[in-house]
């Protein structure tokens, strides 16, 4: 009876206090992400975009100059240079590395011995080909004397000097972002999966040849796929970095000098970081409005089961 007293003596938590509590739980197992996200991304970005009207040598007080940096860009010729390498780049390497990460996920989401073996096998190289270390065996096998020209004069062509000619430069940096489609790969084949059976077997009753039902089926009904990996891979070649740091240093003749590199090259080995800061927006807008494109452009031939 005392216990029954007692227990009706309690007032119970309110409903407020409940969701405070559990607000308050919500914000302190977020806090790590919350904490790393300002400092490590909001903080940098505040201050790159404060950098960019300055004029800044990372060593004395940063110089306001307005918008000198951003003029400065439209007279610069190596700027405007490695805008094109970077567009460049990025329309040739990702539409080949799409369509090998799907023909691929498309072969290898057949019923066979070995699947999820091969599967492993081709996503390899997206686990260690941002390596510094494969950068550096990349660029050995596109040297002069390396395994490519070798191979090539076994069968009679004659060598190629990749590294050595502004035309053929970029091709082998080409060759090793498409050699790392294993994330789209399996992304694609995740895709593939999810379509129903049932499309199938109604194209084969209606007989339905194999392109027909790769191109009115399996196409439109992994579309939203195919939009997510153009977006992210897209992303990804505009930030490419390392092959042309390691492998070219940008040479020759600025043939392979990505964006990326250049605003390297003016922060830290020229300090030049107001300048560097203000390329680095203008990057930035390059990926959103390429991004804005994809998606806007997507409303045409991107199909949901929903609609």
């Amino acid at each position: 009876m005392k216990n029954i007293a007692v227990n009706k003596g309690k007032k119970p938590k309110s409903l407020s206090q409940f969701m405070d509590n559990e607000t308050v739980a919500g914000y302190v197992f977020a806090l790590p992400f919350i904490v790393g996200f300002l400092f490590l991304m909001a903080a940098p970005m505040a201050l790159s975009f404060y950098y960019s009207f300055t004029e800044f040598d990372m060593l004395s007080t940063p110089t306001w100059v307005g918008l000198d940096n951003y003029v400065r860009m439209m007279n610069d010729r190596r700027f405007t240079g490695s805008v094109r390498v970077t567009f460049r780049f990025v329309f040739l390497s990702v539409p080949v590395r799409l369509v090998f990460g799907l023909m691929l996920a498309y072969v290898l989401t057949r019923k066979a011995a070995g699947v999820h073996f091969y599967r492993s096998v081709y996503y390899l190289p997206t686990l260690i080909g941002g390596s510094i270390a494969v950068a550096l065996v990349w660029g050995q096998l596109f040297q002069r004397q390396g395994v490519v020209n070798v191979l090539f004069n076994a069968v009679g062509l004659e060598g190629v000097n990749w590294f050595g000619n502004p035309n053929t430069a970029l091709y082998p940096l080409i060759l090793m972002s498409v050699w790392q489609f294993g994330s789209s790969m399996l992304i694609f084949a995740a895709g593939l999966k999810d379509i129903p059976e049932t499309y199938y077997e109604a194209a084969e009753i209606d007989g339905a040849n194999k392109w027909h039902v790769f191109f009115r089926i399996t196409l439109p009904c992994l579309s939203p796929i195919i939009l997510y990996n153009l977006v992210m891979q897209t992303i990804a070649a505009f930030m490419t970095f390392t092959q042309a740091f390691i492998i070219t240093g940008g040479g020759p003749a600025n043939a392979t000098n990505f964006l990326a590199l250049y605003i390297y090259n003016h922060a830290f080995n020229w300090f030049n970081m107001g300048y560097a800061s203000a390329m680095s927006w203008v990057l930035l807008m390059m990926v959103a409005v390429s991004t804005a494109i994809i998606l806007k452009t997507s409303k045409k031939w991107t199909f949901y089961a929903n609609e």
